[in-house]
């Protein structure tokens, strides 16, 4: 692809007409979303929301399926117990039908079971503990959103499911993915990444030695396969390399970034829609050859 602004510009345009939700747009969801920074609204409008759902409920069969209901909670029966010690189950926590509005929200819960040594166990039941609730607090925002959006319109749409993916014999990662549509669709994905020898989170700064700079060798990496990308493929754009809007390039990683370990022990960076291309390219990953951080592993 010609490396020149005109170009970049003219394929930003493309990009941004095709029928997805704007940057802007995505940026402010999720600002809602992420921060939770909402004010109450007035009883009024409480009570009035409330009335909408018990006639919803009555015309158009409203099915609320609280947690503690047994009979949806559903163990994932093709995923033994991880390491000897952990296990997730799903729960249907909400869902909601009407003319113009859908919701489906599957919760996974991390419990953990089996024999280990205490201290490994102490260690799981907190790490367990301390993902059912950041999982909980972003469901519940979602959920929300879903409702305040209820009374505008149009037609909204709410998805919130999991898996569990790349298991290896150290390490399994939790994936919550959340999808909102609402005219054009938003997918926000959050990972949770167990080391099943500790019983612990493992957050990414717990890979690497410490005073290594991981995060520079990374991001230096992640540029270079976004060139690779753009250049075999005029349909692919990232952030990256644009002198006239310069605050929009990726520049490095931070301690927040998302990822996991896939199969072959490689790092897997992840991120969600707008935050290192136009929304139009989805949620986007990179896989971080060994090579590039062999001599900065622990």
């Amino acid at each position: 692809m010609p490396n020149n602004d005109d170009t970049i510009l003219k394929l930003y345009k493309e990009l941004y007409e095709k029928p997805v939700m704007s940057d802007k747009a995505v940026l402010e969801m999720k600002r809602r979303i992420e921060e939770g920074k909402r004010e109450k609204r007035s009883m009024k409008k409480m009570k009035s929301i409330r009335g909408l759902a018990v006639a919803a409920a009555v015309i158009l069969a409203i099915v609320i399926l609280p947690n503690t209901s047994s009979t949806v909670a559903y163990a994932m029966g093709n995923i033994p117990v991880l390491g000897g010690f952990f296990k997730v189950i799903t729960f249907r926590d909400y869902q909601y039908e009407d003319e113009r509005n859908v919701a489906d929200v599957v919760v996974p819960e991390v419990t953990t079971e089996g024999k280990v040594d205490s201290s490994a166990a102490e260690t799981g039941k907190k790490t367990a503990g301390e993902i059912n609730a950041e999982i909980k607090e972003i469901t519940d925002k979602w959920v929300e959103e879903f409702r305040s959006n209820m009374e505008d319109e149009g037609y909204h749409n709410i998805t919130i499911s999991s898996e569990v993916i790349a298991t290896t014999k150290d390490y399994f990662t939790l994936k919550l993915i959340c999808f909102q549509a609402a005219g054009s669709g938003y997918e926000e994905n959050h990972f949770y990444t167990i080391d099943l020898n500790t019983g612990e989170k493992v957050e990414l700064a717990d890979l690497f030695r410490e005073g290594s700079d991981y995060k520079r060798i990374i991001s230096e990496n992640i540029k270079k396969q976004m060139r690779e990308q753009m250049a075999a493929n005029e349909g692919v754009m990232y952030w990256i390399d644009n002198e006239e809007y310069p605050e929009w390039n990726f520049k490095e990683i931070t301690d927040d970034t998302s990822f996991y370990i896939n199969e072959n022990g490689e790092i897997v960076i992840c991120f969600n829609e707008a935050e290192v291309a136009p929304a139009s390219m989805g949620t986007v990953e990179f896989t971080i050859p060994n090579d590039v951080v062999k001599d900065i592993l622990k």
